[in-house]
């Protein structure tokens, strides 16, 4: 089924001033993901759906506890103990049972974010857990998309958007996390549940107005609700250009030297693939090995990669020439690391892995292979 943006359901969105039909059309063409479906996502998923958002994946790895009822109105009694992604996408079914939903009952982890985002529009994160944020919005700008952000803690929340192509996002704000443990949680603190309700609602006009270009977002905003005076105030923040970005491609090609045993750069590989000579005679090019998802090769790759996935590659070693030159490859260069260890326990004497992975390849030696 497929949303109608000329459902007189939008009616009353569609003859807003600056909105009409145009605006509603890119709602319904959208795919948004959403990790956390608490109290945030109990106010930001049914506006999204409702709204008319075409596509919705939510992430959550938790279940329902009779402690959220109060504040997670996406949720009753009965749902308590089942998953919240899937309750909540039962809920959803009732409200827009047009509205595509994916229901993911994973953790949002370094690894599993990929697939996730591979044809998102927008990453939202209702999770209000610090350390998911920030890897939200390292995805999010890996990605190219924009990330919208809340927080609720006892009487008060903050509502914001991390979009680094437009030249800020969350580390701008906070370029690492003051609190190791992540922080006060509502668990221990305490959250009034309509603080819930309006940051929630607050995230999803700053996703329906990223998502159809409508109004100004929060882009080096922060909006902060004080629910005991009925007050908001505004934090405004920018890119320091002297600073150094944490986790960038840049910083990992200058600070990671590559062992030249075990790990070559993309600019050695590109000479390797060259066909180079040493001391006269010519070098076999090496075997490229991709061991990232079949959605990701399908999106970019290297030519004349084998494709072998690293769950499946203990599995299909026999496909490999132990003797032969391999270089491994993935998306940055965490996943081939791991494949080059079960080819070394394997016996496999000549492989190497490329350091910074497709990405690094992308940005030093071909840009016309798409970045992701």
């Amino acid at each position: 089924m497929v949303v109608d943006p000329d459902s007189p359901r939008f009616a009353r969105q569609r003859i807003l001033g600056g909105f009409g039909p145009a605006a509603q059309r890119r709602l319904t063409e959208a795919h948004v993901v959403v990790v956390g479906a608490g109290g945030l996502g109990s106010a930001l998923l049914p506006a999204l759906a409702a709204a008319g958002v075409g596509e919705l994946t939510i992430v959550d790895d938790d279940t329902v506890d009779a402690s959220n009822l109060h504040r997670q109105t996406l949720f009753t009694p009965s749902d308590v103990g089942r998953p919240k992604v899937d309750a909540a996408a039962d809920a959803l079914a009732r409200i827009a049972p047009d509205t595509v939903v994916h229901a993911r009952h994973e953790r949002f982890a370094p690894g599993a974010t990929f697939d996730l985002l591979l044809d998102a529009d927008l990453l939202a994160d209702g999770t209000d857990n610090r350390p998911t944020r920030y890897l939200a919005n390292d995805a999010a700008a890996i990605r190219g998309i924009p990330l919208v952000w809340g927080s609720a803690l006892r009487y008060s929340g903050q509502v914001g958007v991390a979009w680094d192509e437009r030249g800020v996002d969350f580390r701008d704000l906070l370029p690492e996390d003051p609190d190791a443990d992540g922080g006060d949680t509502c668990e221990i603190e305490g959250v009034l549940p309509t603080v819930c309700a309006v940051i929630g609602a607050m995230m999803a006009s700053e996703v329906i107005k990223l998502l159809t270009g409508v109004g100004e977002p929060l882009l080096g905003r922060v909006a902060a609700y004080d629910a005991l005076t009925g007050t908001t105030r505004e934090i405004a923040y920018r890119r320091d250009p002297q600073a150094p970005r944490p986790g960038s491609l840049e910083e990992r090609t200058a600070l990671r030297e590559p062992d030249p045993g075990r790990a070559v750069t993309a600019e050695q590989l590109a000479k390797l693939l060259a066909g180079p000579t040493t001391a006269g005679v010519h070098e076999t090019p090496p075997v490229l090995l991709d061991v990232r998802e079949r959605p990701e090769a399908s999106f970019a790759s290297l030519p004349g990669s084998v494709l072998i996935p690293l769950g499946e590659l203990p599995g299909r070693l026999d496909e490999l020439d132990p003797d032969a030159p391999i270089v491994v490859y993935c998306h940055h260069g965490v996943r081939s690391a791991r494949g080059l260890e079960v080819l070394e326990r394997a016996g496999f004497t000549r492989a190497r892995h490329l350091t910074g992975g497709i990405e690094a390849w992308s940005v030093l030696v071909d840009p016309a292979v798409p970045r992701y």
